[in-house]
């Protein structure tokens, strides 16, 4: 990789609204604003086109992907614009009962590059009395995705994926420089873990992370932490934003990740091994979905 291959990244920090126009009305606005200031790629944050906790509201308002109005509106931006975009996902419906939650990479001439169901589930019990089911709602993803910008691989995640490392280091071995997290955090969870989950699968892989987030208190009650983040394969942060919705920039080269590969070649370093008791401990820590 060398220098030549530098390009300006985005972040477009939201704060999405129950309804798709007004979610698309603000994404499109800050889009614009990040094409305006030189970015080539711009990323949104997850759920860019609604938060509904109400599951009758949710589905009153889904739209397959092929009839979706705000995937529509971006590819179309996309190509005016002519900018990398990634929505870091969208609420879709994908069958009568069951929603997907969809990461899309369009290209510069508005064309599907890429796209993501997410893999991993937030279904958890906060204290507090915060309590999520997102599986409720949404079926998961079963398949990791890589693809190819000009200036390298990039690895499409979503939110609390980033806490299964393994998904990272899969990505990084596929040749991934850039991983991708889109998120809508909650405020406790975020003040908490968001910081450090994101620079360590960036220096453990030895990759850029781009972490676009929803922000504030959202028309649903909901709370979510912002600080959207660009961080480096050494691990410095390039870019953050604070607490309310707005774009976060920063000049990207490429050249970094083999750098620091070199600096830290633990991708080359990986192996096999066993646990010689796997019964030790709670039965529940030994179960993969979908083994026997």
């Amino acid at each position: 990789m060398s220098a030549d291959l530098s390009f300006t990244a985005a972040m477009v920090q939201m704060r999405t609204g129950l309804l798709p126009e007004a979610s698309l009305e603000q994404g499109t606005r800050l889009i614009r604003q990040a094409a305006a200031e030189g970015a080539d790629y711009v990323q949104t944050p997850e759920v860019s086109n609604m938060m509904q906790v109400n599951r009758k509201a949710l589905f009153e308002h889904l739209a397959a992907e092929e009839d979706d109005l705000s995937l529509k509106a971006y590819r179309a931006l996309a190509a005016e614009l002519k900018i990398h975009l990634h929505v870091g996902s969208l609420a879709l419906r994908a069958t009568p009962e069951r929603a997907v939650n969809r990461s899309f990479l369009i290209g510069p001439d508005g064309t599907l590059i890429a796209s993501y169901d997410k893999i991993h589930m937030f279904d958890i019990d906060l204290p507090g009395g915060e309590s999520y089911r997102e599986s409720a709602n949404y079926q998961p993803g079963e398949t990791a995705v890589i693809s190819d910008l000009p200036w390298g691989r990039i690895g499409l995640t979503i939110c609390y994926d980033v806490r299964f490392p393994a998904l990272y280091r899969a990505l990084a071995e596929s040749g991934a420089a850039f991983l991708t997290v889109p998120s809508a955090f909650t405020r406790k969870t975020g003040e908490a873990h968001w910081h450090t989950l994101l620079r360590a699968r960036a220096i453990e892989n030895g990759c850029f992370v781009f972490a676009a987030a929803q922000t504030g208190l959202h028309e649903n009650k909901r709370e979510t932490y912002g600080h959207s983040l660009i961080v480096a394969p050494w691990g410095e942060v390039l870019a953050e934003g604070g607490v309310e919705p707005g774009v976060f920039m920063a000049k990207i080269d490429p050249a970094k990740v083999e750098t620091a590969r070199k600096a830290v070649p633990s991708l080359q370093h990986g192996r096999r091994f066993s646990v010689t008791d796997p019964k030790a401990g709670p039965e529940h820590l030994h179960l993969v979905r979908g083994s026997a």
